[in-house]
């Protein structure tokens, strides 16, 4: 059987690509990583990427004559494929509950994505976010405790992630913690122990060293 292949970007800016990679990473899964440059003059980087997918933008996972782009999409397909790491709860309601709360980062909270971009040479330093960003923040530390108390701390699935074992939840709230700390933002005790936790899981470790290796600055990333 034919490798899964997934193409991404930078690991130091490249937040969307962070979450399947870690979904794949964190459960055994194996890929071969193409690492493709965002936001260069190179024409061939453009090119490269219109080789994945004509959308034009990465993740992209290729599995022999199936392609699928899109971080959540991505991660539901891996989800089918390998139903035995179980990026999904078992539980009816936690499923329903993980789902919604992937739902909502996908289309959410562009105020916190906007005023803090992932960029994972930033030195650390906190920045003033507007209402609206630090509204996200609540919301997502709300999200965290509820998925934590309600159902990682209990079942069969008992465990310190969102819903007890990592899972897609995890992968797609991962650059979120990045962002937390990067920016020195202020989190209630609670939200500090689940983003230790996710940041001791080896493939979160792994990206992170990657990124940190990276020499390519992306100068419209750099202003914050």
């Amino acid at each position: 059987m034919a490798a899964l292949k997934l193409a991404i970007g930078n690991k130091n800016y490249s937040s969307w690509s962070m979450r399947p990679w870690l979904a794949l990473r964190a459960n055994d899964i194996p890929f071969v990583e193409t690492l493709i440059p965002l936001y260069t003059d190179n024409p061939a980087d453009k090119e490269q990427i219109l080789s994945f997918s004509r959308a034009g933008k990465v993740p992209v996972l290729v599995d022999g004559d199936v392609t699928v782009w899109d971080s959540l999409a991505i991660i539901e397909y891996i989800a089918e494929r390998y139903p035995e790491v179980k990026l999904w709860p078992d539980d009816v309601a936690a499923r329903a509950q993980a789902r919604s709360v992937c739902a909502e980062m996908h289309s959410g909270f562009v105020a916190l994505r906007g005023e803090c971009g992932m960029n994972l040479h930033r030195p650390i330093r906190p920045v003033a976010l507007s209402a609206d960003a630090k509204a996200n923040v609540a919301r997502i530390e709300e999200i965290w405790r509820e998925c934590r108390t309600g159902y990682g701390a209990k079942g069969s699935s008992k465990g310190p992630f969102l819903f007890g074992r990592f899972g897609a939840a995890d992968a797609m709230y991962a650059p979120v913690v990045h962002r937390l700390r990067t920016y020195a933002i202020d989190v209630a005790p609670d939200t500090k122990v689940y983003m230790e936790t996710m940041m001791a899981l080896p493939a979160f470790q792994e990206w992170t060293r990657d990124g940190l290796a990276e020499t390519l600055v992306i100068s419209k990333f750099e202003d914050a």
